[in-house]
């Protein structure tokens, strides 16, 4: 995990290089997009659902913070590809942020309006795949450093690890 904070803005921008061992890139990439699913395993999902606004799928995602923080929301849109690279199959997500009218502020929850996230999942030569992740959001209000610090020791590490107990246990649910 690497983490900066560019142009001394007091955000932080996180890199994220990890593997999982037992997990195909394809599975890998179809738990990543599968929203239904992810409420099942990420605890920190209060709500997540797509709808289509002007022809344009769009996500809402509400993450639970620990209280006495505000939770957050964010709207999104989402791509993912796969690629052949050179012989390599790549799989690439691309999310960022979107401003849509029929997705308004909720009271008591904090929307996300600077998003953006890339994911590059390909195979470890074996069995797993390789993970390559950068993340960048402006979470607005005061984040407390024991929260920043929480995400990059703790949270970030046990995603991986949420994410591969989740790409077992995705053969089984579907």
């Amino acid at each position: 995990l690497f983490i900066s904070s560019p142009q001394q803005s007091g955000l932080y921008e996180y890199k994220i290089f990890g593997g999982l061992a037992d997990v195909s890139p394809k599975l890998c990439a179809d738990v990543y997009m599968d929203l239904d699913f992810r409420k099942e395993w990420d605890q920190y999902v209060k709500e997540l659902y797509e709808e289509t606004y002007d022809g344009e799928k769009v996500i809402y995602w509400e993450v639970k913070y620990p209280f006495p923080l505000s939770n957050r929301d964010y709207v999104y849109i989402r791509e993912c590809r796969e690629m052949d690279v050179d012989g390599r199959k790549i799989w690439v997500v691309l999310a960022k942020s979107v401003a849509v009218p029929q997705c308004p502020e909720k009271p008591g929850i904090i929307r996300v309006k600077s998003y953006k996230q890339s994911l590059v999942i390909e195979s470890d030569g074996k069995a797993g795949c390789k993970v390559y992740m950068y993340y960048f959001d402006n979470p607005g209000g005061m984040i407390p450093s024991w929260l920043v610090n929480w995400a990059a020791k703790s949270g970030v590490p046990a995603f991986l690890k949420d994410i591969q107990k989740a790409c077992l246990n995705y053969s089984k649910s579907t």
